[in-house]
């Protein structure tokens, strides 16, 4: 690995280990076993670096078991395979817990910083591409534009969902079904 690469493996290893407030430069450089100046040179800030770390890792972690969850799902239905994704969130979720609440800890550094809430904003595009990407080949009959707005529900759900876990693991997240019937009932309902 390059000092980049151990920047960041080290910023996830300070933050799992003290939280992203009490994360110092000094921590991270030393967990990467670099020079600080390499913070700097690589991205500029310590703030940058673990908004960095953070997103590659919750989007590996958590990106990847979601589209695990979604290609077990290859010739059901949409609406078992929205159940199946819904109702396998918690799992991701549990073993995925000390990333997730570094990340809720920083979003709301980055929602106070234009420059690292452009970095997560510019993130979103790639998220729902890989989503739409596991879509469209496990269920080929969606058109491009569905498996695009399928993805964004996805990620939608989970991000807001991944809150309510945290505030109730056992109970705040509703199951798959209650939702498949939900938006059945808003699909039938009569327009205005």
């Amino acid at each position: 690995m390059g000092n980049r690469e151990d920047l960041l493996a080290g910023a996830r290893k300070a933050i799992m280990e003290r939280g992203v407030a009490k994360t110092t430069a000094r921590d991270i450089a030393a967990a990467a076993g670099v020079s600080l100046a390499a913070i700097g040179y690589h991205f500029g800030s310590k703030e940058r670096l673990i908004t960095e770390a953070l997103a590659e890792a919750l989007g590996t972690g958590i990106g990847d078991a979601m589209d695990a969850l979604i290609r077990t799902t290859r010739g059901r239905p949409m609406t078992e395979t929205f159940a199946a994704m819904v109702d396998g969130l918690p799992t991701i979720f549990a073993e995925h817990r000390e990333g997730m609440l570094a990340s809720m800890e920083n979003l709301l550094r980055v929602a106070r910083a234009t420059p690292r809430q452009s970095f997560m904003a510019d993130s979103l595009a790639g998220a729902y591409a890989d989503i739409a990407s596991a879509l469209r080949d496990t269920h080929p009959e969606l058109d491009a534009a569905q498996a695009d707005a399928v993805a964004e529900l996805y990620f939608a759900i989970t991000q807001g969902f991944s809150v309510l876990w945290i505030i109730d693991p056992e109970g705040a997240v509703p199951g798959g079904e209650r939702l498949v019937a939900a938006f059945q009932a808003v699909a039938g309902a009569a327009p205005r």
